[in-house]
């Protein structure tokens, strides 16, 4: 004997010493259960059939109790199965007969939907399949090969309840013989390296799950309760269930067990449990995974609990349809939805079934129970139960089973599919093991249970219900269920219709077919612990739940956190909640828009300052060698006028969306465009003043005058605003950012005029500013004939009045940003203006109105002994002379030398006596001009008129 089979047979030694093979009649009983009765209780028996090939059969025909082996018979899950193989097996046969030369038989028995002693009974079917280890080993002592008597099981069909079969299947699988179940549905069987010859009809307890989680989903529950069953179908259902309700955000209020493995609970046990259902008032939806007989019980506790309005149940496969649970207990069951897997009536099963009397059935042994049981009598000379004692009336035989008295169980379909699986598998293995030969070679004697069960996987064939069937990859049923409804048909009259099913993961109910959940209650009840809050609320949970909770509403300015729903979260700053308070939208952006009324002012105030310079320019272009244009030094007049351009242009940086690029423009050209006027104004300041003060101590010109050197120096200053302004750029640039002065503003502005930065643009030119003002005061009492600096002095007066103004108003606008912004550009166009207007307008006055004077002069000049006339055409000229004020006007810049010179010279002379310590008044001074580089000079004093006829103005 192989390792293997040694270890099957040692195995099956330690079973059958460790079972019980009867059961004594008088049995030790606790004080609340039944009398105790003289009788062998229960009866061994079984159902056979002969045949060639025999199927064992494990059926539920009792019920289970907990004071005795086997309860009462049941008429549909036991009698009714039984009976449905019985017919299967007589449907089949003939054909089975007729084309392969064999039949099949049964032997079956009763488990009593007890797992112990369904595995007492299943040791009947390995009995004689010892000889399938390998029968020529065992002999007698004399050599023979023992008879042996037991009939060999080549396949058993059952059992009903998951958890017998678990149990029997891990002993059907140490002799390798198939078994195929019609009513266990537990997910745990689908593991076939624990249940390897374990095959089932009925679907997966995995797919009913997910359909009872998409009936709570379409009826809208979040709160919910769970009963399930003390076993392997139970558990693991509850199990799958807790994960699935939990992805789907449905919560459990209260799990409960019933009692099933450790016994039979009782009614004080179902009293706990519907207390306990009670105690979560809100969940009234209640989903109950277990069998008909623990579920009975719970509707009972409800109706004596007074209850019956408080629930509303989801059934499962165990239970649904049942007559066990529904019948007495019809309020309680009204409403329940369940699902059933998908079965059709076994045709011709129905008129066989009520055929059936004791007379002419005798190959169902507790057919005579199931006759006492229906018409509640006592049949003549039938064994004694503990159910049939106090039945007075005797039954004659003769009653007939009628469709209105007799239910049937809905899914007897799969108990046929089972029977037909098997005989497929046989006919499949025969064809093609025996090679056409009628009836069974040596080949199938006895069948190999393992070569069977590959031909049994792959059964394909339409059954006595009509449905085509086959096995899926788990060795499970097709994924197939009803969605049955227990509802009041007509006052009184309660009947389980059909009102949807559920087919590739989808649920589809009938539209033909309406829910009553209490007669004729339309409203689909509801089953939550707390409505969901409102957007803008958070939710407050009540302590020991998940699923109930208050709402407390977010406070202005919040809404609730999308990723913690028990938070209320501030918007980010620059963004506000929507008006239902469920995001924050960002506030639109505000910044100095082109057609806002301050861009609009400014903008047309720079425009009409950008023209005037364009005329000006013009002007001068035009008149760019006359003596007015030469004497108010026109290269840096030009370089004045630019700069008075980019202080107008710079306003319309301001309207422009401020980005990175633009602030940087701003940070730069603001301080530039002022670097530049500034610089011009200071560079003319400086000549006129140094050039008086050397006039003072000689005749000779002073170094850098030259329009050149002028220019260099201007450049010069306008480079180190330059490189100011790249350091500052470099080291702090301006970027744009929003900022947010109240809690509703969402300002977008260069980051330079949120605080006083700009100040560092502005430092410089304000230098500047300070040093032409300085040196404007010094040359104020220059002579009227070089008297622009009195233009210039005027100039940076108004000047310092504008920037004195603006200062304040910036530092004082940090709280409104376009106000600052408008104030600046306002500021920089207002120094433009006053720039163009005081230096310039004198000038064109000239040019245009006054052409005359815009010529080079001829001097008369009178003295002690006559005059000195000296006179030089212009083509600007009408007469060849002009007035003594346009003398001044259009004396060339480079005379100031010579005029100061004069001055110091010619004042000493004026005196009549000569007398030095006697200091003449000096009345006027009168300039005229050769040459290019002679100049003629009058100087009037109170002591009387001297003159100098030439003075050399050569280097």
């Amino acid at each position: 004997m192989s390792h293997y089979q040694w270890s099957s047979f040692r195995t099956f030694i330690l079973i059958m010493m460790a079972m019980p093979l009867t059961v004594v009649g008088q049995l030790h009983v606790t004080p609340n259960s039944r009398p105790p009765f003289n009788f062998t209780w229960p009866t061994k028996k079984a159902s056979e059939v002969e045949g060639d090939l025999i199927l064992g059969g494990l059926m539920m025909i009792h019920e289970r109790q907990d004071d005795i082996t086997c309860g009462p018979v049941m008429p549909q899950g036991g009698i009714q199965a039984l009976e449905t193989m019985l017919f299967t097996i007589d449907q089949i046969n003939p054909i089975l007969s007729s084309t392969a030369g064999f039949t099949i038989g049964a032997h079956i028995l009763d488990d009593c939907d007890k797992d112990t002693y369904g595995l007492e009974q299943a040791v009947a079917f390995v009995k004689g399949s010892i000889s399938n280890i390998d029968d020529t080993d065992y002999k007698c002592l004399d050599g023979t090969v023992p008879d042996v008597r037991n009939k060999v099981i080549s396949g058993v069909v059952g059992a009903s309840s998951s958890v017998t079969s678990i149990q029997v299947a891990n002993l059907l699988r140490l002799f390798r013989i198939p078994q195929v179940s019609f009513f266990s549905s537990s997910p745990e069987l689908s593991n076939k390296q624990r249940f390897e010859y374990f095959t089932r009809t009925i679907p997966s307890d995995h797919h009913q799950v997910m359909a009872i989680v998409q009936i709570i989903r379409f009826l809208k529950w979040t709160y919910i309760s769970i009963l399930y069953e003390e076993s392997t179908y139970g558990i693991k259902a509850f199990e799958e269930l807790e994960v699935l309700l939990a992805k789907n955000n449905i919560c459990i209020a209260v799990k409960e067990r019933l009692v099933k493995d450790s016994g039979v609970a009782g009614e004080a046990a179902y009293n706990g449990i519907v207390h306990k259902l009670n105690s979560k008032p809100k969940a009234k939806g209640v989903i109950i995974f277990g069998s008909d007989q623990e579920v009975s019980g719970v509707m009972r506790a409800v109706r004596r609990n007074n209850l019956t309005a408080n629930f509303n149940w989801i059934g499962s496969d165990g239970w649904a349809g049942r007559l066990l649970v529904s019948e007495g207990n019809e309020q309680e069951v009204e409403g329940t939805l369940a699902f059933l897997p998908q079965a059709h009536p076994v045709r011709g099963f129905d008129n066989y079934f009520l055929s059936l009397t004791p007379l002419n059935n005798k190959r169902n042994p507790w057919f005579i129970e199931f006759w006492e049981n229906h018409f509640q009598c006592r049949y003549p000379s039938s064994p004694p139960t503990p159910y049939n004692q106090n039945w007075q009336r005797t039954c004659t035989g003769r009653e007939k089973l009628t469709p209105e008295g007799t239910e049937f169980e809905g899914q007897l379909q799969y108990v046929s599919d089972a029977v037909m699986a098997f005989a497929n598998a046989f006919k499949d293995m025969h064809q093609t093991v025996c090679k056409g030969q009628r009836g069974l070679c040596k080949e199938m004697v006895p069948i190999d249970g393992s070569e069977l069960l590959k031909y049994l996987r792959r059964v394909e064939f339409t059954g006595l219900s009509g449905d085509r069937f086959q096995f899926d990859d788990y060795g499970d049923g097709p994924a197939r269920y009803d969605l049955i409804h227990f509802k009041q048909v007509s006052a009184g009259r309660y009947r389980w219709l059909r009102v949807g099913e559920y087919h590739s993961g989808q649920l589809k109910l009938d539209e033909n077919e309406e829910l009553l959940f209490r007669g004729d209650q339309v409203m689909q009840p509801e089953s939550i612990c707390s409505r969901p809050c409102n957007a803008s609320q958070a939710k407050k949970y009540v302590e020991g739940e998940g699923c109930c909770w208050t709402c407390v509403e977010c406070i202005s300015y919040q809404i609730r956190n999308p990723d913690d729903e028990t938070q209320c979260l501030a918007c980010p700053q620059g963004t506000l909640p929507n008006a239902e308070r469920s995001q924050c939208l960002a506030i639109p952006e505000v910044y100095l828009r082109p057609d806002t009324g301050w861009a609009i002012g400014a903008m047309s105030f720079s425009a009409v300052g950008i023209l005037l310079t364009f005329a000006v320019l013009g002007v001068f272009c035009q008149h760019n060698d006359t003596p007015v244009v030469r004497a108010s030094g026109r290269e840096l007049s030009y370089v004045l006028l630019s700069g008075i351009l980019l202080c107008y242009m710079v306003s319309f940086l301001f309207v422009l969306r401020p980005t990175d690029v633009v602030c940087g423009v701003q940070q730069t050209a603001i301080g530039l465009c002022f670097s530049v006027v500034y610089a011009a104004l200071f560079t003319k300041t400086n000549r006129i003043a140094r050039i008086f003060r050397s006039g003072k101590k000689s005749a000779g010109r002073p170094g850098l005058i030259s329009p050149k050197s002028q220019l260099a120096i201007c450049g010069g200053l306008v480079t180190v605003q330059g490189i100011i302004l790249l350091a500052w750029l470099w080291v702090s640039p301006s970027v744009a950012k929003h900022v947010h002065p109240t809690r509703e503003d969402n300002l977008l502005v260069c980051s330079s005029f949120t605080d006083a930065s700009y100040m560092m643009a502005f430092a410089y030119p304000i230098l500047l500013i300070l040093l032409c003002t300085i040196y404007a005061v010094v040359t104020r009492k220059i002579p009227a004939a070089f008297n622009e600096s009195k233009y210039i002095g005027f100039t940076m007066y108004t000047t310092c009045v504008i920037w004195l103004a603006f200062v304040p108003i910036y530092f004082s606008t940090a709280s409104n940003l376009p106000l600052r912004i408008t104030s600046m550009s306002v500021t920089i166009s207002l120094s433009a203006t006053v720039t163009l207007a005081c230096l310039f307008s004198p000038k064109l006055y000239i040019i245009i109105f006054h052409p005359e004077r815009n010529v080079r002069q001829a001097l008369t000049v009178p003295t002690s002994k006559g005059s000195i006339r000296h006179s030089k055409n212009n083509p600007h000229s009408n007469n060849g002379h002009a007035q003594n004020n346009g003398t001044s006007e259009a004396e060339p810049a480079k005379g100031l030398v010579a005029l100061s010179a004069v001055q110091n010279q010619l004042l000493p002379m004026a005196s009549p006596s000569g007398d030095q310590q006697i200091q003449p008044q000096l009345l006027k001074t009168e300039v005229g001009q050769d040459n290019e580089s002679d100049l003629i000079v009058d100087v009037m004093t109170s002591g009387g008129a001297l003159s100098a006829s030439r003075i050399q103005l050569n280097e």
